[in-house]
């Protein structure tokens, strides 16, 4: 009766979990993740969490990526925003990345984005605010009108200038 039970224990530990386990620094929690479950999306599922729990990620720390750690090892493994997780064995472990020294804007993974944590000023007293641009202005739409408007005068210079040359030909082989 023991070796059935050691063979069950056996064929568990062949079977790959169908899922992946990331401890996040910031919080101590871990989230898990399917296999095969893109870097960059649960970077950004892990920050959203941490946004919608710690009302507003103003006192922690968001992920910038994910690290496959082992006791002993030198070098973790990074994950890009488009790797894929991988669960490398018992002895690795997948945790979140954070970036001590706090962030200012945010933090690009593939089409999504992160805010990141606020920036404070030097004495920690308020929140820096960044200035918020239109993605479309009036000076760029008049750079827009500008560059027709070239357009067409060089057209017509051209266009001008072609329709007199036949002239121009003539005037200077008849002065020669």
């Amino acid at each position: 009766m023991a070796e059935g039970k050691e063979d069950s224990e056996a064929n568990h530990h062949r079977h790959p979990l169908p899922f992946i386990e990331v401890l996040c620094k910031s919080s101590g929690k871990i989230r898990r993740f399917s296999a095969g479950t893109d870097a960059g999306f649960a970077v950004n599922l892990i920050n959203q969490k941490l946004l919608s729990d710690g009302g507003g990620g103003g006192s922690r720390l968001l992920a910038t990526h994910i690290d496959a750690v082992k006791e002993g090892e030198e070098e973790p493994v990074s994950f890009g925003p488009t790797s894929l997780l991988v669960d490398y064995g018992s002895d690795w472990k997948l945790q979140t990345v954070v970036q001590s020294n706090g962030y200012e804007g945010q933090v690009h993974f593939g089409r999504e984005k992160v805010p990141k944590a606020y920036a404070h000023g030097v004495d920690g007293s308020h929140p820096i605010r960044e200035r918020q641009s239109l993605p479309i202005s009036f000076v760029y739409i008049g750079k827009i009108l500008l560059a027709f408007l070239l357009l067409f005068v060089i057209g017509t210079v051209f266009t001008l200038f072609l329709e007199n040359l036949p002239q121009l030909i003539l005037f200077i082989n008849s002065s020669i």
